[in-house]
């Protein structure tokens, strides 16, 4: 099975199939490993070893699993284990491997891979190079007032006199 999609972070969004909101992950199984985070104080990468409650609000809502008389019991998610995570990196750190966007996970309450990622949590920041890399075409139609052809051309100055 080839395993594609970008890795996970502190941060991701996750939801259950049988919960009724989604809840952001929490990494606390390692501390020195960050992806797209250039200051390296936010996105630290999640491995399979978020386990237990590794939920912002630990809940996902109401479990559909676990119906009352009145409706469903509120949902405790207890993480078991991840699939479909990249195994070709181990984190010397917790002896983790990294979670991508198409890893999910395994609640005791279902006994069976019930949560997903819907966002790996990564956030793009364009730098000078997207410019640069960025087909003329293509940036026109987003932002039709930047002219690729007079970039570095135009002298904000030019119809200044100074006398």
């Amino acid at each position: 099975m080839g395993l594609t999609g970008k890795l996970v972070c502190h941060g991701a969004e996750c939801e259950c199939q049988y919960g009724v909101m989604p809840d952001k992950l929490v990494v606390t199984t390692q501390s020195k490993r960050y992806i797209n985070d250039p200051e390296g104080s936010e996105k630290l990468m999640a491995t399979d070893k978020e386990i237990g409650q590794p939920f912002e609000k630990k809940t996902f809502g109401q479990c559909k699993l676990q119906p009352t008389p009145g409706g469903y019991k509120p949902c405790q998610p207890m993480i078991t284990q991840w699939t479909e995570f990249y195994d070709k990196v181990k984190l010397d750190d917790n002896g983790g491997y990294p979670l991508l966007e198409g890893s999910k996970a395994t609640c005791a309450i279902s006994g069976a891979p019930c949560v997903s990622i819907t966002f790996h949590g990564q956030t793009g920041e364009p730098s000078e190079s997207s410019f640069e890399e960025a087909e003329e075409d293509v940036i026109s139609q987003v932002n039709p007032v930047i002219n690729f052809k007079d970039i570095g051309k135009y002298n904000p100055y030019q119809n200044i006199n100074v006398k």
